[in-house]
């Protein structure tokens, strides 16, 4: 069991983040006698999940509906595996985009080190 300190830190995110998914239905963290929020193993794991599905621009909305889903059980797969292709699908997009523009500044980054190389010649 982790305290909300502790799964910041392992995560490298605030504890404020942390309540925010909270808040956001993204997470729900079991409470002790205390009423301080803990957090097992598959917190951990569900948050990094979490993490990457927004490192890859997936909308807090999205997220929410997915853990929505998630806690209804087996009857929303169906659901889950369309949000899950069309992120999927979104990311291949996104990849696509990044490689073509990849491309272009490479290109370009040329381009400028021809010239510079000229222009470096040209002067001796």
């Amino acid at each position: 069991m982790y305290t909300i300190g502790e799964v910041a830190h392992m995560l490298g995110i605030t504890a404020h983040t942390l309540r925010y998914y909270e808040k956001e239905k993204i997470i729900v963290p079991e409470r002790n006698e205390s009423g301080e929020r803990v957090y097992q193993d598959t917190h951990v794991a569900w948050l990094r999940f979490v993490m990457k599905l927004k490192q890859t621009q997936m909308p807090i909305a999205r997220i929410r509906e997915y853990a929505q889903l998630f806690s209804e059980g087996k009857r929303t797969a169906e659901l889950r595996l369309q949000l899950l292709e069309d992120h999927h699908n979104s990311i291949k997009q996104q990849m696509e985009t990044l490689q073509e523009t990849e491309r272009i500044l490479a290109q370009k980054i040329v381009s400028y080190k021809t010239m510079l190389e000229s222009e470096k010649r040209e002067e001796t």
